[in-house]
């Protein structure tokens, strides 16, 4: 967390209020919370696979993550009321800031086909999302102990009150933009 939160302290605090002209301290935006989602559509067929998906996103997120259930039954998916469907975790402070200078320097530069990011990446409220298709990309994961490759969905909410100040952030924070 050290090397990160010093980078967003000493560079990128004064970077923003620079560019932005804030007259309060408590305007320059920030990360709140990094929220990252794994759907296992496959434990519909093998109840197994969720423990396996909940093992690999404990790895790379460092808490243990939340089983999302089905709320209703759907037979077009076939799926039954309480049925795991998915794991959630959400990243707060100290494991934040750790998980996005992994993700940032170690598993971004590492996905084969990954393009510098757009503000439509952005939700028009500061928040910003991105899926990656390899969970392999971090280099906890254990690539003879997989049983599949999976997919996950992370959003980054920041305090920012436009897409134009996220993306400032984000860069900033050496997130790939273009």
């Amino acid at each position: 967390m050290k090397r990160f939160y010093a980078l967003y302290k000493d560079t990128v605090v004064k970077k923003l209020q620079a560019e932005y002209n804030y007259k309060n301290i408590m305007e320059i935006p920030k990360v709140m919370k990094v929220c990252i989602n794994m759907g296992v559509g496959e434990a519909v067929k093998d109840s197994k696979v969720i423990n396996f998906a909940v093992n690999d996103l404990m790895m790379i997120s460092g808490q243990k993550p939340v089983v999302c259930k089905s709320k209703k039954a759907n037979a077009a998916f076939k799926t039954r009321e309480e049925m795991p469907i998915g794991c959630k975790v959400t990243l707060r402070g100290q494991r934040m800031y750790e998980f996005l200078e992994r993700l940032v320097m170690v598993a971004l530069p590492r996905c084969r086909d990954l393009r510098a990011f757009g503000i439509k990446n952005c939700d028009g409220r500061g928040n910003f999302s991105f899926g990656i298709k390899e969970q392999i990309v971090f280099p906890e994961i254990n690539y003879d102990k997989i049983d599949v490759i999976r997919g996950m969905d992370i959003t980054v909410v920041t305090t920012a009150k436009t897409d134009k100040e996220a993306k400032s952030l984000l860069s900033a924070l050496n997130f790939p933009f273009n």
